[in-house]
């Protein structure tokens, strides 16, 4: 056998292994599931429990702090996929201070929610949260927002296409796991939980609003670039930052919202 041939053979070899591991560890990869402390603090966040196949998803809601005319608007929150709901629990209280609800949905498997994650079970998640909010007096069911950051702008895009949105708001999002994976050398065809947000974007026709990290070294600027470019009249931010150092941007978020009409009009004292 001349070297050639058998530094073909080797290289052929090593490839076929990094990709068998890629597949077969894909998703540990995609949902490292963090460390969860059941006697977390939550506030005055309410439990939502939401019955989906896997046993029972769980979010977090956060009631709005100021009194409004009427049922109040909300948003759908989706995180990361190294995090949990409760770790975004203080920092939501902001957006009820406006008169808003918040529901911070947990992903199947993490935190208190029984189950797997996967694309389709976080979907499911998803939707099951949507639906308690149109169950709820306390919400409008004309002003639900979800609004997804990083892993969770794939869910957040699916349910805004799938259910009636009244906007929606992405937040250092990839436009597909095969596109986020193709970093990485691993084809497209291996990727079990695709999370194609941009396919899934052209069918989607209400306000958008993206926000992106200039120093996002995780996922790159180009792929919000690519989510906002995919609706017409989309807003997208370029904000100083990488991937998750990045400021609550909720004066970006106001205005959005503001603008859109989604925040309650006056408080009533």
């Amino acid at each position: 056998m001349t070297k050639l041939a058998f530094a073909t053979i080797a290289i052929a070899l090593i490839a076929g292994a990094y990709l068998a591991v890629f597949y077969l560890a894909q998703r540990s990869l995609l949902f490292p599931v963090p460390p969860y402390s059941p006697n977390a603090n939550l506030g005055r966040a309410e439990i939502v429990r939401l019955p989906v196949s896997g046993g029972e998803a769980q979010a977090l809601f956060l009631a709005p702090l100021a009194s409004f005319e009427g049922p109040a608007p909300l948003l759908i929150f989706m995180h990361g996929n190294a995090e949990l709901a409760d770790h975004w629990v203080p920092m939501f209280e902001e957006v009820t201070a406006w008169g808003m609800g918040a529901l911070l949905l947990e992903y199947p498997g993490y935190g208190r929610s029984a189950g797997s994650p996967s694309e389709r079970s976080i979907n499911e998640a998803a939707n099951a949260a949507y639906d308690w909010a149109l169950s709820d007096s306390r919400i409008d069911s004309k002003r639900i927002v979800p609004y997804g950051r990083s892993l969770g702008g794939g869910p957040a895009v699916r349910l805004a296409v799938d259910r009636d949105a009244a906007a929606l708001i992405l937040e250092s999002a990839f436009t597909s796991v095969a596109d986020f994976a193709a970093q990485f050398l691993a084809p497209a065809f291996l990727v079990s939980d695709r999370f194609d947000s941009l396919k899934t974007l052209s069918s989607y026709r209400g306000p958008l609003l993206v926000v992106h990290g200039s120093h996002d070294q995780v996922v790159p600027i180009a792929h919000g670039r690519a989510l906002a470019a995919a609706v017409a009249g989309a807003k997208f931010f370029e904000v100083p930052c990488g991937h998750n150092d990045c400021p609550r941007p909720w004066p970006l978020i106001r205005t959005f919202l503001d603008e859109n009409g989604v925040t309650a009009p006056r408080a009533v004292r």
